[in-house]
């Protein structure tokens, strides 16, 4: 069943995704730009690194209404962490604290929103109901993020099919994490609570290339709106991801859309490799019925060890554990993503729930070269009474802490044998992932009490349709009928300028090509050149145009008219001086050859290309370049 060996990242074809299963979804939340947070009237959109003070809380588990204990909650619980948040008066109050109840809705945030919502062809609900979605890594200090459902069963254009979005949701931001080391989390407050969106697809994209452009799409719609924010930290994206037999995981945290195959191939090979090793484990006859591990302290075995890890940790007083694996001989560099083995799995773990994060945090016997001796692992081997057909792993740490490690060996050993467990990972830098936390379950989210649902009405809903620009889809196949070249046409499909280079074509009757390149690639130019960003509004393009269209200047003037601008803050608008006849443009012609005839030129072909270079210095911006040589080529 398992027999497809998966190839290198560039090798892959369609239909070798195909016989894995692959499908993958986006849940992608993006950042509405707003004046003040979702549930508090503190600012929004105000960063910073300065606090004022600091609050220490810590993770306890609490029994649901059915007896039962969250199975991330228990994770969490485990690493005994110490949740620091760093707070500054001017962007965080008490709600966010949960000292006080939250404020009624931020109408501003809701609107754009449903507008966003109406964008994907959702289904606008009749009444918001806020809920409470558990958080319990600490992002968030209630432990819960409140978020409301507005829309359902929409879709996105993508190639000739859609793309069916299951729901998008108004919720607010968690904390920003500064660091995670040992047993100390710690968060800046300075997000918390802003409004942002979550828009969830239906799992149906079938190559991790599939996903990052699905992903590329949605972030451009809601970027053609205007109503979000830009820049770092204002969209991010978890991908989910499965293949056929393997169950859904969520990478969490993609830093860049363009990683997104990269990342999405590397969890399909880890988990078509765990199901590999799976039927490896069930070819010996380790099932999770006989499936067999123990934990032995081997402290005084290695006290006179020359391994360096180990060797410091006696030094501090820690404590060494070896746990046995039976019958694992040679897994632990089973291949599990792109140079990455099964040891990784279980080292992570360590290091996310032991909090050992110090690496390396294990050695192991399938790969015993460069750690402790050869006599060292005999010695081991015979204390704890292991075969040649086991593996041992070393774990070692503060007391508490080393049996938590070895816990969680024996814990993800033992998943093994059933297949791939639901969790949350993180995505790394070079394209791969690592464990995370637990994946929560189903029942995360209940009713919140202490928000009334809100009626949104088709009145509402109708008026923020006037508001809409069309979909970017529809946008981009009219810049394509108009031929427009292929690096503008995404760019101007979310850009600011988008109604008004429509306004420019159809109305100026403007070459639809030097439009596109002046809104897009002008400003850019400009503002590289002067190394600062300079923001043009409309009436001041209107007004170079307009120049244009009435013959003072010329397609060259138009970005030296907008460097003008950039750098004196002015542009001669109805300067009839500019505007240069017949009559004037002959005389230039003739006062430039009398200057080229005092020049002695070495080679006397470049003639031509002299002459127009003095002419075109005098009229640049104000006679378009191919008038002027025709001019001096039929005399």
């Amino acid at each position: 069943m398992i027999d497809f060996i998966f190839k290198p990242f560039e090798e892959m074809t369609p239909d070798d995704y195909a016989k894995v299963g692959f499908k993958s979804g986006l849940e992608v939340h993006q950042q509405l730009d707003t004046e003040k947070k979702l549930f508090c009237r503190c600012p929004a959109g105000y960063y910073s690194k300065n606090y004022n003070a600091e609050i220490l809380r810590h993770m306890r588990p609490t029994l649901s209404e059915l007896g039962e204990y969250d199975g991330t909650a228990l994770m969490e619980f485990k690493t005994k962490k110490n949740i620091i948040y760093r707070i500054h008066h001017d962007t965080v109050c008490t709600y966010e604290m949960d000292d006080t109840p939250p404020f009624m809705i931020n109408e501003e945030a809701l609107d754009k929103a449903i507008a966003i919502g109406i964008l994907m062809n959702c289904n606008i609900i009749d009444e918001l109901h806020i809920a409470r979605k558990q958080y319990l890594d600490g992002s968030i200090p209630t432990g819960f993020q409140r978020t409301a459902i507005f829309g359902v069963n929409g879709w996105i254009k993508y190639k000739d099919r859609k793309i069916n979005i299951i729901q998008i949701s108004i919720e607010e931001d968690s904390c920003r994490e500064i660091s995670d080391i040992g047993h100390y989390r710690i968060y800046n407050t300075d997000r918390l609570g802003m409004p942002l969106i979550e828009t969830v697809t239906a799992p149906e994209m079938r190559t991790p290339f599939e996903v990052m452009e699905v992903c590329e799409i949605l972030s451009a719609l809601v970027r053609s709106t205007g109503l979000v924010r830009t820049g770092a930290g204002a969209a991010r994206e978890d991908v989910n991801v499965s293949v056929e037999g393997g169950t859904r995981i969520e990478i969490k945290g993609v830093p860049s859309i363009k990683r997104i195959p990269i990342l999405t191939y590397n969890e399909a090979m880890r988990q078509w490799n765990l199901l590999r090793l799976r039927e490896e484990l069930h070819k010996r006859g380790i099932t999770p019925d006989t499936f067999k591990a123990k934990v032995d302290n081997v402290t005084k075995c290695l006290k006179k060890t020359r391994y360096e890890p180990i060797k410091n940790a006696l030094k501090e007083g820690k404590y060494i554990n070896c746990v046995t694996l039976f019958g694992f001989k040679d897994l632990l560099k089973w291949q599990t993503q792109t140079n990455t083995y099964f040891a990784k799995e279980i080292s992570d773990r360590v290091r996310v729930i032991a909090c050992l994060t110090t690496l390396p945090n294990i050695i192991h016997s399938d790969s015993a070269s460069e750690t402790i001796s050869n006599s060292e692992w005999q010695a081991i081997k015979k204390m704890v009474g292991a075969s040649d057909k086991d593996t041992l792993v070393i774990v070692w740490g503060d007391e508490k802490d080393v049996e938590t490690g070895a816990n969680e060996i024996i814990i993800r050993a033992k998943e093994a044998t059933i297949g791939i467990p639901s969790e949350t990972r993180q995505a790394l830098k070079d394209g791969t992932n690592g464990f995370e936390r637990i994946l929560p379950g189903p029942d995360r989210m209940y009713p919140d009490t202490d928000l009334p649902p809100e009626k949104i009405s088709i009145e509402r809903v109708n008026k923020l349709k006037k508001i809409l620009p069309e979909p970017i889809w529809e946008r981009e196949e009219w810049y394509k009928q108009l031929k427009l070249p292929a690096d503008v046409i995404r760019p101007l499909s979310i850009s600011k300028y988008a109604n008004l280079f429509k306004k420019l074509v159809k109305e100026y009757n403007i070459n639809p090509k030097l439009a596109a390149i002046a809104l897009i690639q002008y400003p850019k130019r400009i503002s590289k050149k002067l190394k600062k960003s300079i923001a043009f509004n409309e009436e001041i393009i209107l007004n170079i145009f307009t120049l244009l269209k009435d013959g003072i200047i010329s397609r060259e003037g138009i970005l030296l008219e907008m460097m003008n601008f950039a750098t004196t803050g002015k542009i001669n608008v109805n300067n009839s001086e500019k505007k240069i006849n017949e009559k004037e443009l002959q005389k230039i012609i003739e006062e430039s050859r009398a200057e080229l005839s005092k020049i002695k030129l070495i080679n006397s072909e470049k003639k031509l290309q002299v002459l127009m270079g003095i002419i075109m210095s005098k009229v640049r911006g104000r006679v378009d370049g191919k008038k002027v040589y025709n001019l001096i080529k039929e005399n």
